[in-house]
């Protein structure tokens, strides 16, 4: 079972973690919705130092405005980014 749903508001986690991530430092702290569950994989994260990688993570594709993640963006309004973040890195929106 996966904590996150389609629809659902989430917030990538806006910490700092040194070596491999599989978080864009862009999307640190952006909120957007649930797009689709992709699946549940080796944590890569893990895998990159040699590590087993499980448990396994979540992926999910992500939908945020454009234009909530750049300064001074100019497009249109319903212009989307589409991100795969790991479930570890995202939370509900609110929680801080």
């Amino acid at each position: 079972m996966t904590p996150f749903h389609p629809g659902d508001r989430v917030r990538v986690r806006p910490a700092e973690k040194p070596g491999h991530v599989r978080a864009p430092d862009y999307l640190k702290g952006r909120s957007g919705w649930i797009s689709c569950v992709l699946g549940h994989f080796p944590n890569p994260e893990d895998l990159a130092y040699g590590l087993s990688g499980m448990p396994e993570k979540t992926l999910y594709r992500v939908s945020f405005r454009q234009s909530n993640l750049w300064d001074g963006y100019e497009g249109p309004d319903g212009d989307r980014l589409y991100a795969d973040v790991y479930e570890h890195w995202l939370e509900p929106e609110g929680e801080r």
